[in-house]
């Protein structure tokens, strides 16, 4: 029987394709990645993201080509702080060395072979000095050279160039008004373009299907600032901890999502964009911004994420009249239009307290942090209404609440409305934490 799962995939596709038209994304490629076996994938799934209106910024990386040219010569290498050393005699090589790489991207980004994904795609790709560097300088007794380091970005050059159609092409080098070139950390460049373009989404490419945990397991999503954390905290070290600052300095700086994805993962680039859960690492700046009041149109999301929780005894049912008399009292987390948890906040301004209920987060995000999130909001909420104690009742996820700063308290201690409503039959336990 013949398979639809195509159809199904590129019905469901559809709005991310209408939401990323017009948008500018930024692409970080890795010199690893231009040698890699799947690199021709990329060039394809790049061609289809320009035929579909996205605007694209490349830039790019050239490691292992510098160091194989200067291996020929016979010059060693240097690095300190993760970047390489360049001196003046080394210099001519690496400019050599990713002017043949920027040839090379061009000739790809212009096949047309018929029976090809590059079929009259007829790409215009435009490379030029539109990054203004500045020299590192010397740095714990290191003078490293000619490596610089971004100073300014023509945004309105690129812009331009965007607007015409164009894909820019970015190499790891940069200019400055004397005159001199300089050698680019490739991260450098794309974060800080990104944060310049206030590009929708910033792409790195990394070998792995993201950033990993040291159990091998895939970290699936991070804010921006559980990323600083875990940069200052050593968890994430060499190149990738390289990856990661530049993808948490643009989202920083404005840059709405960074994703770090695999260049070995054939369509790991169209999976990231045009699907809700994407294949690699996605970074984001604060999560308050995703996480809001909740309107009457989220009714149906709140509804199917509790509904489980409820059939499982783990939530107290609730219908959908309910749910719209008491929409103002609940925060969502929305995720792509699709609610991915949400939490309701009742006052009882007689005694200063207030009740978390109707805790739930989808599954799939638990490990994000989301729920960390909510509660933050939540708690801010509450701080803003005079609330100064919260409690909450629960059968399931006591260790949670305690983990949190939540402290056991007896039944008795509620206030005298929900007092008078608990269900004895549930037996649920009590936690309060002072705000």
């Amino acid at each position: 029987m013949k398979s639809n799962d195509w159809l199904h995939g590129f019905r469901h596709s559809s709005p991310y394709i209408n939401a990323h038209r017009g948008r500018t994304v930024v692409l970080t490629m890795p010199g690893d990645a231009i040698e890699h076996r799947n690199f021709i994938n990329i060039i394809h799934d790049i061609a289809l993201l320009s035929s579909l209106g996205v605007r694209l910024v490349v830039a790019f990386g050239g490691r292992p080509q510098i160091q194989a040219r200067l291996d020929d010569a016979g010059l060693e290498s240097v690095f300190s702080r993760g970047l390489r050393v360049t001196p003046d005699n080394h210099l001519p090589l690496v400019m050599e060395a990713i002017g043949g790489l920027r040839a090379y991207l061009e000739s790809q980004l212009s096949m047309g072979l018929v029976n090809s994904p590059m079929h009259n795609a007829r790409i215009r790709v435009t490379s030029g000095n539109y990054v203004t560097a500045k020299p590192v300088g010397v740095l714990d007794g290191v003078d490293f050279g000619y490596t610089g380091k971004v100073r300014r970005v023509d945004t309105r050059g690129i812009e331009q160039l965007l607007e015409l159609g164009h894909i820019v092409l970015l190499p790891p080098l940069g200019y400055s008004p004397t005159g001199d070139a300089f050698n680019l950390s490739y991260e450098d460049v794309g974060s800080q373009v990104a944060a310049a373009l206030q590009a929708e989404k910033l792409i790195v490419f990394i070998d792995d299907e993201g950033l990993l945990e040291e159990d091998g397991s895939l970290i699936r999503e991070l804010s921006a600032r559980q990323a600083s954390e875990r940069l200052n905290d050593n968890a994430v070290t060499g190149h990738d901890a390289a990856l990661l600052k530049a993808a948490c300095d643009a989202c920083v700086k404005g840059v709405r999502r960074a994703h770090i994805i695999s260049y070995a993962e054939d369509g790991a680039l169209l999976e990231e964009m045009f699907t809700r859960d994407g294949s690699g690492t996605l970074v984001s700046g604060d999560n308050y911004e995703q996480i809001r009041q909740a309107r009457v149109e989220d009714i149906g999301g709140i509804l199917e994420l509790i509904q489980p929780l409820e059939e499982q005894g783990v939530l107290v049912r609730r219908s959908r009249e309910m749910l719209e008399t008491e929409i103002d009292r609940f925060v969502v987390a929305e995720r792509d239009g699709t609610i991915v948890g949400c939490a309701a906040l009742y006052h009882y301004p007689d005694e200063g307290t207030g009740e978390l209920s109707c805790f739930a987060v989808d599954p799939s995000y638990r490990r994000a942090g989301r729920g960390d999130d909510i509660l933050a909001m939540v708690e801010k909420l509450a701080r803003g209404q005079g609330i100064h104690k919260l409690f909450v009742l629960t059968t399931q996820t006591e260790h949670w609440f305690r983990e949190r700063g939540f402290l056991p308290t007896d039944v008795q201690d509620l206030p005298g409305p929900k007092l008078a409503s608990y269900n004895s039959q549930r037996n649920s336990k009590v936690f309060y934490k002072p705000l």
